[in-house]
């Protein structure tokens, strides 16, 4: 791989698709009217339509003359489609749609079907509070610095004011380099860019950055919403921790900007990196962000990365190495679909924010969390042995701080965007990370991580099995540990810390193990540390994976003190009549107050 290779930004741009519900009156004829999602042919070869002012004129000409009536307060054409498909919006009567059927050249009309959005709270639908529990008790990330590698930042947006914010820890080395004065402040205290990204500032020209910046730490902002949606208040999952950012991105981003970027980082001082960027897989000599992972992480800085978008496919993630929390996309409480027809009468359900302001919502019943269609899944190619992605978080319909209106806002400095991808749910966790190096500073970033994945959840509101883009029960290689749940990763009772030795007995609170149709039994050794109750006793349960027999030893793990470690084995056997093919299972050591799951996927050959 050469030096200066360009990794591609993990995101994906919630597409403003301009597909609506209107209902409007004709103030002199009482006609009711409603917008309709009008699909119409190419125009002839006789029409040749060399600008968009053409094509909009070509539209125009399938309207009725009824259409016509220039009493009206508002143009029956809503929207002009340019390049989804060949067609526009209109408010029309059901008879005007019925006349617009005989003209033509027309394929199809069909009214928008809209679900609304509801409000804006990533912390809330995680279980985070204001008020009492885990948040406060982590007193919102304060007194940590979250490092985000990525496109740049917009420094005077509200997300990023320092209200409520103490001064940078005295450890903090880093500086700022906008140009202009009070562009840093007790909340931002740090911006840097690299030679690579452009521009010679830190300032965000693309919005990527604003956005997982906002998302790990924003502070609160009321009345954030995008075209009136999600309104409510805007905040980010450690909104008291302090943000630097490094610019290494523009549309692509260098690797060695990259790396530049994470040595500085290290000796800036940054308790966790969030790095929302990737490439192919690859060897660890080969992977630059798992070379500068491996340094951080050797001088206790906790780094979440992206698994990646190219999903849903077998062995499609990146960031796969195991001192990387590997974060894959889930869906949250929060969805509105839009349905656009074709020509050919084909139906494809989307999504759209567009939505007039008068239109009278219905909340309909969502099963959630699932997966994003489009995040990376496992197993690593390059590390067999390690259960990738980790974890799953919110990644789909993330509203965040965005450096330019997308509506035309005339409030230039408090604008939001709603978009999706795993550069979405890699921040989430950086955030819950520094709310837990908050509480536990004690915590190295294996236990860390040991408490993310070890309490994670398998199970949606309807107490099924996580779902996948299909609607059926998700994969382990998908969801990795599962959905996090920062309360319970905050009181975990068990952690994994890890030490020097091959990657298979690396002391991971997960198992990757493939077992042939000859192998011997599998035999992993796994240590954990008491950061529950002095005295407590566990008592093992598991769950073998299809084809599979698990043996623990011992059973029960009685702990005396707080830090005390104990160890327990587990061998893995490929049972009589077994097939090939991937399973899962889980290791569960359970107390009277805790509850420590640690997957297990088992591949056989």
């Amino acid at each position: 791989m050469a030096s200066m290779a360009s990794i591609t930004l993990f995101f994906i741009l919630f597409l403003h698709s301009s597909l609506a519900i209107l209902v409007a009156s004709d103030v002199s004829n009482q006609i009711e009217l409603e917008t309709y999602i009008v699909h119409v042919q190419k125009p002839p070869a006789s029409k040749v339509l060399s600008d968009l002012e053409s094509l909009d004129s070509w539209y125009s000409s399938f309207l009725p003359a009824t259409t016509a009536n220039t009493n009206e307060e508002e143009p029956r054409m809503v929207y002009s489609y340019h390049n989804v498909f060949t067609g526009f919006a209109a408010k029309l009567s059901s008879e005007e749609v019925k006349a617009l059927e005989n003209v033509e050249g027309f394929v199809s009309a069909r009214p928008q079907k809209v679900v609304s959005l509801h409000t804006t709270h990533s912390p809330d639908f995680l279980g985070l509070h204001q008020n009492f529990g885990f948040w406060k008790e982590s007193n919102y990330g304060r007194g940590t610095i979250i490092g985000v590698l990525d496109t740049g930042i917009r420094p005077d947006h509200p997300s990023f004011a320092d209200e409520g914010m103490p001064p940078p820890p005295a450890k903090w080395k880093g500086r700022c380099e906008f140009n202009f004065t009070g562009a840093c402040n007790n909340k931002l205290i740090g911006a840097r860019f690299f030679r690579s990204a452009g521009g010679g500032t830190p300032l965000d020209e693309e919005g990527h950055g604003t956005h997982t910046a906002s998302t790990a730490a924003g502070n609160f902002v009321k009345g954030a919403n995008v075209f009136g949606n999600a309104n409510g208040t805007a905040v980010g999952i450690a909104p008291f921790a302090h943000v630097a950012m490094y610019k290494v991105c523009s549309s692509s981003c260098p690797e060695s900007d990259i790396l530049a970027a994470m040595d500085v980082a290290i000796d800036d001082g940054v308790d966790v990196l969030s790095i929302s960027i990737g490439g192919l897989s690859s060897s660890f000599y080969d992977d630059n962000i798992a070379l500068g992972a491996f340094s951080a992480m050797e001088k206790g800085i906790f780094v979440s990365c992206s698994a990646g978008n190219n999903g849903p496919f077998s062995s499609s993630l990146a960031n796969e190495a195991p001192w990387i929390l590997t974060v894959g996309a889930s869906t949250i409480d929060r969805k509105t679909t839009a349905t656009a027809v074709l020509g050919d009468n084909q139906e494809f359900d989307g999504q759209t924010l567009f939505q007039p302001k008068n239109f009278r919502h219905t909340q309909l019943p969502l099963i959630y969390p699932g997966l994003l269609n489009a995040s990376d899944f496992g197993p690593s190619l390059v590390s067999p042995g390690i259960l990738k992605p980790d974890i799953i978080g919110p990644g789909v319909n993330i509203l965040a701080a965005w450096p330019v209106s997308v509506e035309n806002n005339t409030n230039a400095t408090s604008t939001f965007n709603i978009i999706s991808g795993t550069s979405m749910s890699c921040p989430h966790l950086s955030g819950i990370a520094a709310l837990l190096k908050s509480s536990h500073p004690d915590w190295s970033p294996a236990a860390i991580k040991s408490a993310i994945m070890t309490t994670a959840d398998l199970l949606n509101i309807e107490n099924r099995l996580i779902e996948d883009e299909r609607y059926l029960p998700a994969n382990i290689f998908a969801t990795g540990a599962g959905h996090v749940n920062p309360s319970k990763a905050n009181d975990p009772g068990l952690v994994n810390c890890t030490e020097t030795i091959p990657e298979a007995q690396l002391n991971y609170p997960s198992f990757a193990i493939r077992l042939g149709s000859s192998s011997t039994p599998q035999t992993y050794t796994r240590t954990v540390t008491n950061v529950g109750d002095a005295n407590e006793s566990y008592k093992v349960q598991i769950i073998p994976p299809t084809g599979v027999s698990v043996a623990v030893g011992p059973s029960t793990l009685n702990f005396s003190e707080q830090n005390q470690r104990l160890t327990y084995q587990v061998t893995f056997s490929r049972t009589a009549n077994s097939f090939s093919g991937t399973f899962q299972g889980f290791v569960i050591w359970s107390s009277a107050k805790h509850f420590v799951r640690s997957p297990v996927a088992a591949t056989l050959l």
